[in-house]
């Protein structure tokens, strides 16, 4: 059996899918941005390094603080299929057909949360999901849902592969080596190691610089935004619910 593993946000799309699906509630509940008020402290306090990752990413779903369960659900299905399915990087799209056609499993390995990376994984034509899990038991959304087990981030990722899909617990060395794997981040440097095929999307100069570059491919896909400048304002655009909703390919 051989793999290709996807990284989602910032890899497969331009954006953190957290933000895009923020803008995406925001745009059908305006004042559900009330509710930022909670989380600002934390973003602060991440900022500055006072508050881990996981606590900010818990305190950033404040928005959607007492909502019921079944309309998040119908939420993070209209999302994928009406936002991320428009805005996925044309040359990702066809590199997931590509490993499709050439009978490879395509798996999801996102640190997004769980209730909405599900929906995208099955409307891009992905065989499995791996995400961050949230615990969202309760009829009504908590404030700051509980994470279950950990971030799905860095070594994470492995961990939680191998534990979910015994398909990948059983590869072999040299089938790792047929595997591929994409992702933009440094913190996916496990994830990327893991297999023997590397591709970087928009890598940052830390990812960049730890493979030696005959070991890479390396995708720069058109962006709709100039740098780390761009994509901060499309965040606060997106945090805000006043960013265009569907992408180019709508």
């Amino acid at each position: 059996m051989r793999y290709a593993f996807f990284d989602l946000d910032h890899t497969l799309l331009p954006f953190d899918t957290q933000a895009l699906f923020c803008n995406f509630v925001l745009r059908r509940h305006p004042w559900r941005i009330f509710l930022h008020l909670w989380f600002v402290p934390f973003a602060l306090g991440r900022a500055l390094g006072l508050v881990s990752t996981a606590a900010a990413k818990r305190a950033c779903l404040s928005y959607l603080a007492g909502m019921k369960r079944a309309h998040l659900r119908r939420l993070a299905r209209d999302f994928a299929h009406d936002c991320v399915d428009t805005w996925i990087y044309p040359e990702l799209r066809a590199e997931i057909l590509r490993h499709k056609h050439q009978h490879r499993k395509l798996v999801l390995n996102t640190a997004s949360p769980d209730f909405y990376a599900h929906d995208i994984a099955e409307v891009l034509g992905f065989d499995h999901c791996i995400a961050t899990q949230f615990k969202l038991t309760e009829n009504l959304v908590p404030m700051r849902p509980p994470i279950l087990g950990s971030n799905n981030k860095r070594e994470a990722k492995i961990v939680a592969m191998k534990n979910r899909l015994p398909g990948v617990a059983a590869l072999s060395d040299e089938e790792r080596f047929h595997c591929w794997a994409y992702s933009d981040s440094a913190a996916d440097i496990p994830l990327l190691e893991f297999v023997g095929n590397r591709v970087l999307v928009h890598p940052s100069r830390r990812l960049r610089s730890h493979f030696p570059q005959a070991d890479v491919t390396v995708l720069t896909p058109r962006r709709p935004y100039w740098g780390r400048l761009g994509d901060l304002f499309a965040v606060l655009r997106q945090m805000t619910g006043l960013h265009r909703e569907r992408g180019p390919h709508s």
